[in-house]
């Protein structure tokens, strides 16, 4: 891990570092203040490219940062912190952002979780609709924009309200002719990462693969406890205990959305955000494809795709067994 910018530094001739808010595998998130807008207060991303790579790789990185750093300033929506800047310095990219306060939803369930209480079903409802409205807003870019890495710590609350999907650092566009690009670092939270993104930058991500990780999200909300990761449902089809064996005051209706859209399978889940925020909205999915939720009957949710799966992996150990 690098050591972050100390305090007091100035940035671009214009940023100047107030302290470190947080920490990650290739840089640090900063609150600074704007020397160039009296008052404003911003977040800084960093992105820190280890000089031991080569330097084709290094390159290769910074491309994509400034790809998807623009790509990131042209988004504009009120569950999302506005991008105003990203430049690099001293071979350390930055993304600048408007900063968030408040609280995120993770420290709040965990307050909840101390004084042995849920979060309000209601109020984690009204969250995962907005979430929802935020992720209709990217996916309906030109490439659809996808996170990958939604969970509670990415959210935050702030004081009126307003929820703030507020870490980009595995963004990704949909190129036109392929289903994956490359992303920034790693491959999310296993705790809300749906089966396919497994493959890293292989992986055959879309826009379903955000519902999954806001699907984990709100049982994890509304449950306290966080669902069973989306490998060990694999290897244990019927796992996934339903979100009212945890928190009875959960309603079948909610209890059958959030479990319809962390469907193994992506096609088994609602086709985009928009079905899923109408799912939330009227306590039902809307054009579940079968009258079985798919998490709750495995065997029709799987059939090639994942006999696929399982066949490739036998290659790949069947190949590392020879080498």
């Amino acid at each position: 891990m690098i050591a972050p910018v100390k305090s007091g530094r100035t940035l671009r001739e214009r940023y100047v570092i107030t302290r470190v808010i947080g920490r990650g595998g290739m840089g640090s998130i900063y609150l600074a203040e704007d020397n160039r807008l009296s008052g404003r207060i911003c977040a800084i991303k960093e992105v820190y490219q280890a000089s031991d790579l080569p330097e084709e790789i290094r390159t290769q990185g910074r491309d994509q940062f400034y790809r998807e750093a623009s790509v990131l300033a042209q988004l504009d929506h009120p569950n999302l912190p506005k991008v105003s800047d990203f430049f690099t310095e001293d071979e350390r990219d930055y993304l600048v952002m408007d900063y968030v306060p408040g609280d995120d939803l993770k420290s709040l369930m965990d307050q909840a979780r101390r004084k042995s209480k849920f979060l309000p079903m209601e109020e984690v409802l009204v969250w995962g609709m907005q979430i929802a409205d935020a992720l209709e807003y990217m996916h309906s870019q030109d490439p659809p924009v996808i996170h990958r890495d939604l969970k509670p710590s990415n959210l935050k609350l702030t004081p009126n309200g307003l929820i703030k999907l507020v870490d980009f650092g595995l963004v990704k566009q949909m190129a036109p002719d392929e289903m994956t690009v490359t992303v920034i670092q790693g491959r999310g939270t296993a705790t809300y990462t749906p089966l396919e993104q497994y493959g890293g930058d292989t992986g055959h991500t879309d826009l379903r693969s955000d519902i999954y990780a806001l699907g984990a999200t709100l049982y994890h909300l509304l449950t306290n406890q966080p669902p069973l990761e989306a490998k060990q449902r694999f290897l244990r089809p019927h796992a996934l205990k339903p979100p009212s064996e945890f928190n009875p005051k959960i309603k079948a209706p909610l209890e059958e959305a959030v479990l319809w859209a962390m469907a193994l399978h992506p096609d088994d889940r609602p086709d985009d955000a928009a079905s899923f925020r109408q799912a939330l909205a009227r306590g039902k999915p809307v054009e579940s494809p079968s009258s079985a939720l798919p998490s709750l009957s495995f065997e029709s949710s799987l059939d090639r795709w994942l006999a696929g799966a399982v066949l490739a992996l036998l290659l790949v150990a069947i190949v590392a067994s020879l080498s």
